[in-house]
Order: C-alpha cells, then sequence, then structure tokens
C-alpha cells in the first residue's frame, strides 16, 4: 500500500519521473513525514493526576514489611554517560552524582545485560523474565508507516557504502496493525506476582509492550498507569525547552514529524503532561512513594530521557556549559535531568523513612544510540542501540537494599534483564509460575553473599530476527545470519570485541552455534513479522560517512 502511495504522488508530481534524484528524494520525504503529522495525537488540556491513597496510618512498620519495590529504566542511557564507570558525558564535564550515589550504596553488577539492542524485547524481557523464544515477542512494535519513513528516507540520504534498508517482501503492506503488535496477557509480569503479594503497583512513564487495551499496564498487573501517550518532552515551542533536530537521522526527522506532548492516566483520554517529562514523572512518582508509605507498592519509573528527540530545559541546557556540538549539550542537559531525578526518589524514600527496607533497582533498556552522532555514548565498547555487539546491551544494574546488601557490594558475574523478575520474586517470597519456563535466575544472592545461582550452560542469549547472539562463559558468538557473518570475541581478555577468532578456534564457534541452535530449537516464533531489514555500523555513527571497510550489522525489526 505504501509503495502504490509513493508511487502514485512521484508520478503525479514529477511527471514521467524526469526529475532529479534529490528532488526525488525530497518529495518522498516530504510524503512520508505528512502521513507521519497527520497521526499525531490529540490531547486535552493538562489534568492533575489523582492517585489511589493507601492507609493513612501503618498498622506495622515499614522495616518488618515485605519490601518495597522501586525500579527506575531509563532508555537508551550510555554506558559511558555514568560517571560510576569513569566516564560521564562530554569527557565527564556532567557527572551523575545522584546515580553514583545510587551505585554505592548498593550493588554494582559489572557485567550487566538489557534483554537486546532494542527497547520493547527487553521490557518484554525484564517484565516477564522469558526469552523472545518463549514469548514470541521478538520485534519492537513500530507506528504503521514508520518503517516506510525509515527505509525512505534513510536510503535516500545514505551516500556511503552500506547496503539499503529493505522493507520485509513477504508483508502486504504495514504488516499487523500498531494497536495489535504487543506482549500477550497470557504471560505473567513482575507486577502480577506482586500484585498476588499484596503490593499495590504503580507504572509510570514509557511502556511500549502494546496499546491496545489488553495490553496496557492495567491490564498487566499494574494497579494505577501513568503513560507517555506520545514523546514530546515539552512542546516543541515551549518557552522552557531547547530543541535539538538530527538531521542526518531519518528516525529522529519521523520523531519530530509524529510525536505530540500527550499523557494518559488508567487508559484515559490523553492530555497534556504537567511539564518536562523527566521531571513531571518524578513529581508524580514522589506522590506514589508518599501516598503508599504504610503498605508494599512496586513503582516502576520508566523513563524516556536520554532517547530522541532530544530536548532539555532552558536550565539544564544552561547549567551544563558551553558544549560543542549543541546535541551534546543538549543530551548532557537530559542526563543531567535523568540524574536529578534518581536522587529526589531516593530523597523522598529517606524522608518517608522507607529506604533501609526498599529495594531500588536502576538499569537501562539497552545501550546508546548511533543515530544521536554522539561517538563517546557507549566507550570502551563497539556498537550501538540496533546491534547486538556490547555497546548495543551493556548496561548499568544497580541495586540498592540496605537492609539486606552491604554498600561497596561488587557483582562480576554476568546479568541480564531476564533476571529481574525472579530476584524480585526471591526478595518478596513469591513462587514463580510452575506452568511455564522462567529463562532468568535470581541474581540477589550473590549481592547478599548467599552464593551463585548457576544459569544452564552459563549462557545469555539475544535475538532480532536472523541475528543471533550467546554469550557461555567468558566466549561470545554472533551470527548474522543475513550476511552470513559471524564473530567469536573471548571477552574474558578481548572486552571490547576487537579481535574476531573465528577462523583461529573453530571448535568454540561449533560449540557455541550448538547452544544456539538447541536455544532456538523449540521457539514459538515471533507474533508478528519483521517489517524492515537494515544496516547499522559498528563503528560509526549515523553522521559519519562508511566506508567498504566498515564492519555492520542487519538489524530486522
Amino acid at each position: 500500500m505504501w509503495k502504490k502511495i509513493i508511487l502514485a504522488a512521484l508520478a503525479a508530481i514529477v511527471g514521467g519521473g524526469l526529475l532529479a534524484w534529490v528532488n526525488r528524494a525530497a518529495i518522498l520525504t516530504h510524503i512520508v513525514l505528512n502521513r507521519a503529522e497527520a497521526n499525531r495525537v490529540e490531547t486535552a488540556l493538562y489534568q492533575p493526576v489523582v492517585w489511589q491513597q493507601g492507609p493513612s496510618e501503618a498498622t506495622i512498620p515499614a522495616s518488618e514489611r515485605p519490601p518495597n519495590i522501586v525500579v527506575i529504566l531509563l532508555d537508551d542511557f550510555g554506558y559511558n554517560d555514568l560517571s560510576t564507570f569513569g566516564g560521564g558525558v562530554a569527557g565527564g564535564q556532567v557527572p551523575t552524582p545522584n546515580i553514583d550515589r545510587l551505585a554505592a550504596e548498593g550493588a554494582i553488577y559489572t557485567q550487566a545485560y538489557s534483554g537486546t539492542g532494542t527497547c520493547a524485547p527487553s521490557r518484554a524481557m525484564l517484565m516477564t523474565g522469558r526469552y523472545p523464544t518463549r514469548t514470541g515477542f521478538e520485534f519492537t512494535p513500530t507506528p504503521d508507516g514508520m518503517s516506510n519513513v525509515i527505509s525512505v528516507i534513510g536510503n535516500s540520504m545514505d551516500d556511503g557504502a552500506l547496503p539499503d534498508s529493505v522493507l520485509n517482501p513477504d508483508l502486504d503492506g504495514d504488516g499487523l496493525p500498531y494497536a495489535d503488535q504487543g506482549l500477550p496477557g497470557s504471560e505473567i509480569t513482575i507486577a502480577e506476582l506482586l500484585q498476588d503479594q499484596d503490593y499495590h503497583s504503580v507504572h509510570i512513564g514509557k511502556w511500549h509492550l502494546g496499546m491496545r487495551a489488553d495490553f496496557l499496564p492495567n491490564a498487566q498487573g499494574f494497579d494505577e498507569s501513568l503513560l507517555m501517550r506520545s514523546g514530546l518532552f515539552l512542546p516543541e515551542d515551549d518557552p522552557g525547552v531547547v530543541n535539538a533536530k538530527l538531521d542526518f537521522d531519518p528516525i529522529d526527522k519521523f520523531l519530530w514529524a509524529a510525536m505530540s506532548y500527550a499523557a494518559t492516566f488508567n487508559g484515559g483520554p490523553a492530555f497534556e503532561p504537567g511539564g518536562y517529562l523527566t521531571d513531571w514523572w518524578t513529581d508524580e512518582s514522589l506522590k506514589v512513594i508518599e501516598a503508599n508509605r504504610n503498605r508494599p507498592f512496586f513503582l516502576y519509573l520508566a523513563h524516556w530521557a536520554p532517547h530522541t528527540p532530544l530536548q532539555a530545559t532552558v536550565e539544564d541546557y544552561e547549567a551544563v556549559g558551553d558544549l560543542e556540538p549543541h546535541r551534546l549539550r543538549v543530551y548532557a542537559a537530559m542526563i543531567r535531568a535523568l540524574d536529578r531525578s534518581v536522587g529526589r526518589v531516593m530523597d523522598k524514600l529517606e524522608a518517608e523513612g522507607l529506604a533501609d527496607n526498599t529495594i531500588v533497582v536502576l538499569s537501562s533498556d539497552n545501550g546508546g544510540a548511533g543515530y544521536i552522532g554522539l561517538p563517546e555514548v557507549n566507550a570502551p565498547y563497539r556498537g550501538w542501540k540496533i546491534t547486538l555487539f556490547e555497546g548495543g546491551i551493556r548496561v548499568p544494574m544497580f541495586v540498592k537494599w540496605p537492609a539486606k546488601i552491604a554498600p561497596g557490594t561488587i557483582v562480576d558475574t554476568p546479568v541480564a534483564h531476564i533476571d529481574l523478575l525472579p530476584t524480585l520474586a526471591a526478595a518478596v517470597g513469591a513462587d514463580l509460575p510452575d506452568d511455564r519456563i522462567i529463562d532468568g535466575r535470581n541474581i540477589l544472592s550473590e549481592a547478599t553473599g548467599e552464593g551463585l545461582i548457576q544459569r544452564p550452560n552459563d549462557a545469555i542469549f539475544w535475538q532480532s530476527g536472523l541475528y543471533r547472539v550467546v554469550r557461555a562463559g567468558d566466549w561470545k558468538l554472533q551470527v548474522d545470519g543475513v550476511q552470513n557473518k559471524v564473530w567469536l570475541f573471548d571477552l574474558g581478555t578481548d572486552p571490547t570485541e576487537q579481535t574476531n577468532l573465528v577462523d583461529v578456534r573453530p571448535e568454540k564457534v561449533a560449540e557455541l552455534q550448538a547452544l544456539l541452535d538447541a536455544h532456538h530449537a523449540d521457539s514459538v516464533g515471533p507474533l508478528y513479522p519483521y517489517k524492515l531489514a537494515g544496516p547499522t555500523a559498528i563503528d560509526k555513527t549515523v553522521d559519519q560517512m562508511t566506508t567498504a571497510e566498515d564492519e555492520y550489522v542487519i538489524w530486522q525489526n
């Protein structure tokens, strides 16, 4: 359908296709972005959120109740964005003191991984403790037409050596409608497990596990949900915002065209949020903590920052100093706001007398994105979001629980997002479901000194279509089945994946390939097919020219 619309429009405009390529690209861009803009969410004026109020007095002291749980998930947060690991934005000029404090006061998992190299499947693994081979939730839901936008604009803009992005030839039109792409209600989430333990569960922020009513947080175990309905942090023309548009990135062009400033509460109509998203969601999180201070609660604060579109408050933009280029300064200001959010949440727990018996978890859905054009975000690791190199999947994982975890605890064993559900279930004494396989393991036992719980074959798996990866011990095998490219790395001696050992260790390749084959042998298959297969350069950002020598992966989504 999209191809027919574009070709018809071109025929009408260019009169037989005699227009130069550059004008053709401009026309295609105009057509697809106008289509995206026409689908923006309509919003009502701001309305205050009225949260449910828990008991006015505590019948059991906070120290004797099951632990409260706060999970803070960042979005596209680069490993080098943290001063915890010796980095920090702009060469450390913009530190993260509050996140550093959270890390120092609990356990730092030094080899922590996201579920995959993009957001939604990672979030599904975090929520369910299960791989996509079991849930089928393998591809990030994309709005109707977005893949066409990325393909049309990206291919017309790219003048480097990477192959073009290609739409799935087996799809007729857009494939499964956006509204029907979501995590099935038959899956059991962390929130549902905790709800069965009489927790009051609240979601604030991004969800991205489906927009149909039966996919939304309220249908997946959350008693209350303040949902990001669309993704502007503030209106583009707000006097309090500083914007940074990325003219070299087709994803950014789509987001600016398609997105509005909108939230919903408990599945109600869309309305304008009450401030800059990062700060407003934090304001509301503090209200949730106060409302539930006398009963066990689970707060899932899923930030959108520092995902594009890059928007910061004027105050944060001024505070980070005169950084260049402009997009770096805006990005740094967004990191500053995130760090402030973490500090405010921890301070509120202290003020309410809840900090000692509250588990606070911080992580990111995947690594930093190469399409923002900031080459240091994942240093020293190779790769970005939309790859399964370490830069795309290495993430922070910090767990603070003063009642059980000593400050300064270091855990070097690899962990992943699939581990969060069994870990939190163990912390509150909840039984895991006995009617399905939970792939994760309890990673709290190491942090509390109770010992390591082994993972089968010591293996962690990642996938997106025919791009499949396994890490077993220190060995990591990456298989890009589209271009028949294989990488083998010994992360024990080569943690930044510089030396491909595929030709010198064929026996290790065979061993790890067998693990991958076994992992996929009983796969349920994806719930819906991928829409687009496109290249991502491993060592260059989108604004940098690629050459024939540059390595890349083909990502299907």
